[in-house]
């Protein structure tokens, strides 16, 4: 979850959970005002009808005989009201009563909610004399302009809180973009940019956190220049005496003529010069991996053609299997369209991956001519395939194969003689270009190891 959608969430069901509280406190009150209002119909409607009964002349009131029908009334708003003489303690005789009226005569004095008819009613009761005067009214009326209160009130509330949270969303955005401009400004930063941090319009809250990440690139940037510095001096002073025991190895040779050293002295002897020669392509592999991830990137590269690059890496591996590097035979298949591809990606750092790639394949390959290099043309990338028929690699071994120094079995265990670095130099070299290496079993036997770079297409003749 996003700091934006956070805060918003956060805030959002606060203020929802504070005006519901509120919302239903005020409904409640409501209710029982509008209770309260409607009794206070009733008891003044009650008061009315017995003023103006009271202004009739008493014989008018004065009913003998036979009982009479009660005058029906049309009622207009809804209320029900009837006027009844008491006759004796129990005996009442309504004289009139509006249309709407349930029978209201056995109705208690004062305020009571009863069911008449099936319905409920609340009723209020006022007996002047021998005059009786009840008013009613629906509670389920009562209910339903309560619930249209209740609907007239939510909708503005509801549209109020979807409103709010839209604002809420916009202003959390805008008082967060103080730090989308500090992330765009690390993100378009270079990895070897020795500039100072620019100025930046942020609250004084930010400010301490742009000060120490400012603070925190200045420690960055001196320690990649104490390693640059390191690895360029190492080179020089590892440079000097393996050379110069590269050279006492081969005066020595020289000077055991033309018959050599035999026994053990020409197998040490052989050893030694192997030995060197590891030594010292490991040392290049070294600093041209520290070269990658220290040196900055060229903003345009030149771009090289794929199938000569792929060319030139095949010589160099046969050249060095040829010299011993590898058991197997000195032949690798290519296989490419008949278009190339122009590459972003120096030629030398490409034929570098290749070679690396090849140089494992051919190492581990049973037999010469099992080594296939194929380019690939894929949309807007092309892909430098190359098989092998080794005895491949697990799942874990995989996923460890580009970290330094890594050998399969701890180094030489399964014949592996390799320095380690050759595929982490291959990863570097794809992940500085745009390009990516995976590696992969092949269906009956060896490995697929596939480098894929962005491309553009040039058309060779």
């Amino acid at each position: 979850m996003t700091l934006r959608l956070r805060l918003v969430a956060i805030i959002g069901l606060s203020l929802t959970l504070l005006w519901s509280v509120v919302a239903v406190w005020m409904f409640m009150d409501v209710r029982e005002q509008l209770r309260s209002a409607l009794d206070e119909r009733l008891a003044a409607s009650a008061r009315m009808v017995a003023g103006l009964v009271a202004r009739l002349p008493a014989e008018r009131l004065q009913v003998s005989g036979p009982p009479v029908l009660p005058l029906d009334v049309i009622a207009r708003d809804g209320l029900a009201c009837e006027v009844s003489l008491v006759r004796g303690e129990v005996a009442v005789q309504p004289i009139a009563r509006t249309a709407t009226s349930p029978g209201l005569e056995g109705a208690s004095l004062g305020y009571s909610t009863s069911v008449y008819g099936g319905k409920p009613w609340r009723t209020y009761v006022l007996q002047v004399g021998e005059v009786r005067i009840a008013t009613a009214d629906r509670t389920d009326a009562r209910a339903d302009l309560l619930r249209e209160i209740a609907l007239s009130a939510a909708v503005p509330f509801a549209v109020a809180m979807a409103g709010s949270l839209v604002l809420l969303w916009i202003g959390v955005g805008r008082g967060l973009a103080p730090i989308e401009r500090v992330r765009k400004v690390l993100l378009d930063r270079r990895a070897d940019a020795e500039a100072p941090l620019p100025a930046i319009d942020a609250p004084p809250e930010l400010q301490p956190l742009i000060d120490t990440i400012a603070h925190l690139l200045v420690r960055v940037q001196d320690a990649i220049e104490r390693e640059r510095r390191f690895t360029d001096n190492a080179a020089h002073e590892l440079r000097t005496p393996l050379t110069a025991i590269k050279t006492h190895l081969q005066v020595l040779r020289l000077a055991c003529g033309e018959s050599g050293l035999h026994g053990a002295a020409g197998e040490a002897l052989a050893n030694a010069q192997q030995g060197v020669a590891r030594l010292h392509r490991t040392l290049e592999q070294l600093l041209l991996l520290a070269r990658l991830e220290g040196a900055a990137k060229p903003e345009s590269p030149q771009r090289v053609d794929a199938l000569h690059a792929a060319l030139l890496a095949i010589d160099d591996a046969s050249a060095g299997v040829a010299q011993g590097v590898a058991s197997s035979g000195p032949h690798v298949e290519l296989q490419a369209a008949s278009s190339a591809a122009s590459l972003a990606v120096p030629e030398t750092l490409l034929v570098s991956a290749l070679r690396n790639l090849l140089d494992n394949a051919l190492r581990h390959s049973p037999r010469p001519g099992s080594v296939v290099l194929r380019i690939e043309r894929l949309p807007g990338q092309v892909a430098f395939c190359v098989l092998d028929e080794g005895p491949g690699m697990t799942d874990a071994e995989r996923a460890q194969a580009a970290q330094r120094f890594w050998r399969r079995g701890s180094g030489g265990a399964d014949g592996d003689t390799g320095s380690g670095l050759g595929l982490s130099i291959v990863d570097a070299i794809a992940r500085r270009y745009g390009g990516e290496l995976h590696l992969a079993p092949r269906p009956v036997a060896g490995m697929e190891a596939r480098l894929c770079f962005p491309s553009e297409r040039c058309e060779r003749p």
